[in-house]
């Protein structure tokens, strides 16, 4: 389950279908929804490799929340 879910994200990240919502504010909050499961999810637990793709996808989230925030 797990898998899946890094995995859905991962493809909304690399399609940025995450960049296409309806206003600035709704892709701000999109963002912070996103950065906030991937927070929660690490402190559930993770191996080395599965912490690395999380860390990666924050810094990708955090760059774009940058920009739109």
């Amino acid at each position: 389950m797990f898998s899946l879910m890094i995995a859905w994200l991962g493809t909304l990240l690399v399609s940025g279908s995450i960049m296409h919502t309806d206003g600035p504010e709704l892709k701000c909050e999109e963002i912070k929804q996103e950065i906030r499961y991937i927070q929660s999810k690490m402190r559930a637990g993770y191996t080395r490799a599965q912490g690395e793709k999380m860390e990666a996808q924050l810094r990708k989230l955090r760059a774009l929340r940058k920009k739109a925030c």
